[in-house]
């Protein structure tokens, strides 16, 4: 026998993203249910991004989760280069009019949504197999799904695909619907978690030395995240924490280098680097966020920020259709994020170029790279702009 739900709004995947919507949706009374098709614990253990823009942190206390990254979020003013063994730093506050970014990381992020959704008894269904859309180009969408050998059926008015790059949103549309931009980079990042305290706790390095990227980033005080650039075809099981920890300091200028506590690595992982993006987000009741419809490079810190923008825009779509009996923010959805996600796109890929390594930066690309490097540093209009970009553009930025 089948069982059966019914909400307004189906969210699928209790990723950062799908669980902000959910806060956002019930403070505003859209009665919602997120499905998941990982355990809570596997969600916790995913290792991610670390750096909010101001617009995230304000999204999580309008959420009403906004005391641990008020209480535990370390604020960055600067972030600084490093190239030809010389560190650059780069004022962004000054140079954005007072903005900042905040260290946090995506699974305190994520914790703290859990706790408020279980504070606040809002139904969260984890570990649903066989997660199936059904006609949502129509009025009545509906999504079944298992739990162990039931099956169940979920009714709703909007699903909102928020289950990630590999999740079954997208994969749901059908053929032809839907148009992908894909840049695959040849390289990797070989990134290492690890309980010591940050190089620079109030600023993010970013280093171009001839042995290739690397970047220096913190979860927390006591907590840290490092990254070297990598063979694409490049193994885990290559790096010991001794290798990993003097590849690093070869990467960065000698004072910065003396200055590293290492420590054996929690977490150790290998990730590719992709630009892509889908478009539309929409297709009848049912809605792309986050990694469902897009990926950034890690360089500029963006992938969370954009999916919370998303989120954004989509939670005020919704709630206007409640509340203002207005269809106006969901036809414009794809549109409004579409514009502020290929301004990200542009600059995670600048910034990506700029700063590894490529299988044609020797010579002539080099020092075009380094040219390029030097300008942005003594230019107050490059910099600027790099600054902007970085902080995160307002929400209505250019709208």
């Amino acid at each position: 026998m089948t069982k059966t739900k019914r909400t307004q709004v189906a969210i699928i995947g209790a990723g950062p993203s799908g669980l902000l919507l959910g806060a956002l949706l019930h403070k505003a009374g859209v009665d919602n249910i997120i499905l998941e098709r990982q355990s809570a614990d596997y969600v916790l253990s995913r290792i991610r991004a670390g750096i909010l823009e101001q617009v995230t942190v304000d999204l999580l206390h309008e959420a009403g989760v906004g005391s641990g990254v008020e209480n535990h979020g370390t604020i960055h003013h600067s972030i600084e280069l490093v190239f030809k063994n010389e560190r650059h730093p780069i004022d962004v506050t000054s140079l954005t009019e007072g903005k900042v970014v905040t260290a946090y990381g995506q699974t305190e992020v994520t914790k703290d949504l859990m706790q408020h959704r279980a504070l606040n008894k809002l139904e969260t269904i984890y570990e649903a197999g066989e997660v199936e859309l059904h006609d949502f180009e129509s009025q009545n969408p509906y999504i079944t799904y298992k739990i162990g050998d039931e099956t169940h059926t979920l009714y709703a008015d909007f699903i909102a695909g928020c289950d990630g790059f590999h999740g079954v949103c997208r994969a749901s549309v059908p053929k032809g619907s839907i148009k992908e931009y894909e840049k695959v980079y040849p390289f990797g990042w070989l990134g290492i978690l690890a309980d010591v305290p940050p190089v620079s706790p109030h600023a993010i390095i970013y280093a171009n030395s001839d042995r290739g990227f690397a970047l220096c980033s913190m979860r927390s005080m006591t907590r840290s995240r490092y990254y070297i650039q990598c063979a694409m075809e490049d193994k885990v099981e290559n790096w010991s924490d001794e290798l990993f920890w003097a590849e690093l300091k070869k990467r960065l200028d000698p004072e910065l280098a003396s200055k590293i506590i290492t420590g054996p690595s929690i977490e150790k992982s290998i990730a590719p680097l992709r630009s892509f993006v889908a478009e539309p987000m929409r297709f009848g009741r049912l809605f792309l966020a986050g990694d469902a419809a897009h990926i950034v490079p890690p360089t500029g810190a963006k992938g969370l920020n954009l999916a919370a923008t998303d989120v954004k825009y989509l939670s005020t779509a919704f709630i206007e259709y409640y509340k203002e009996k207005s269809s106006a923010g969901i036809d414009h959805y794809s549109s409004r994020c579409l514009k502020r996600i290929w301004r990200a796109e542009r600059f995670s890929w600048w910034l990506t170029s700029l700063m590894h390594r490529f299988p044609d930066t020797e010579g002539f690309g080099q020092k075009v790279q380094e040219a390029e490097l030097d300008y942005l540093v003594h230019s107050k209009a490059l910099s600027k702009s790099l600054a902007e970009n970085y902080v995160g553009l307002p929400l209505d930025f250019a709208e």
